[in-house]
């Protein structure tokens, strides 16, 4: 069977093929093969996957992953959603509810463990073009994943919000394409912004509180093969009522900042000293605090046009 696009298929068949033999998902910088046997996942995961194209028979996949129910009583009393990768459980067991968190987080957690053929920065990243990309690096709760959606919904490529994925041999940034998770005000904020939002199920009451996922856009997913160079580097803060302001930031602190904001800095030493030294060196780098999600989105195009 030749791959087709996700939302094409009905409810009952994708939970056929997600049962046996599985799909194979590209997310650009990685390719997942997963087979899931929890009922309660397949509508979500249709809706927020819904661009993306399945492969029934993949050629390969770094990481092969499976979502099952819990066993014994756990299937009627209390259901659980069980996460495995290569057979094994690494996390405890969620709400059988909650399968699609566990599972954006599960795939999240395996990327960053397992590809440190890259370097990984925690920042979202999006193109205007090939040669325009901006790599926007914060700690949680600065506002990174709300401006990213908001990006992509005001016409730039969706890379990630979560991954900064480096390609420390090229200097370019690897798309690792999955739905923008959104938490609490920032899903009501982004369903405000645009009525091309497209999100899925809102889950309340989760270990990040409530979460929804955006789903990225057709365009996005095209390209998710595509690299992209980068040419701006910014640190979003988002602070209520602010006025914008973009402060310039010389290199050296553009590369503490950077390095900071990495999940495997420390593990590639050299590697990716020379990497994020080069992004630093090469692309201008701001601050940017902002109180309006308008003002901030408007921002980052200019300084992508310049």
């Amino acid at each position: 069977m030749s791959p087709v696009v996700l939302g094409d298929l009905g409810e009952r068949e994708l939970a056929r093929r997600l049962r046996d033999p599985g799909l194979g998902i590209d997310y650009g910088a990685c390719r997942v093969r997963m087979r899931a046997t929890t009922a309660a996942f397949v509508p979500a995961f249709r809706t927020v996957y819904g661009a993306f194209h399945c492969d029934p028979t993949p050629d390969f996949a770094d990481l092969h992953i499976r979502l099952a129910p819990g066993t014994g009583a756990r299937r009627w009393v209390r259901p659980q959603a069980r996460f495995s990768i290569d057979g094994i459980e690494p996390f405890a067991p969620f709400p059988q509810s909650d399968a699609l968190p566990l599972y954006e987080w599960g795939v999240n957690w395996c990327f960053g463990q397992r590809s440190n053929q890259y370097v990984l920065l925690h920042a979202g990243a999006l193109a205007l073009d090939d040669h325009r990309a901006v790599i926007m690096a914060a700690v949680p709760g600065a506002g990174k994943s709300t401006l990213a959606a908001a990006l992509m919904l005001s016409g730039l490529r969706l890379l990630s919000d979560e991954f900064g994925v480096l390609d420390p041999a090229s200097g370019e940034l690897r798309a690792m394409l999955k739905p923008v998770a959104l938490k609490n005000q920032s899903i009501e904020v982004i369903r405000t912004f645009s009525a091309d939002a497209r999100l899925g199920p809102v889950f309340t009451g989760t270990r990040k509180g409530d979460v929804a996922h955006l789903a990225p856009d057709a365009a996005s997913v095209a390209a998710v093969r595509r690299p992209a160079r980068p040419a701006l580097v910014l640190f979003p803060a988002y602070r209520k009522d602010a006025p914008l302001q973009l402060i310039p930031k010389p290199p050296d602190q553009a590369f503490v900042r950077l390095a900071f904001n990495s999940f495997n800095y420390e593990l590639l030493g050299p590697v990716s000293f020379e990497a994020v030294g080069r992004l630093a060196e090469r692309c201008p780098a701001y601050e940017v605090v902002y109180g309006r999600l308008d003002e901030a989105v408007r921002c980052v195009h200019e300084l992508l046009a310049g």
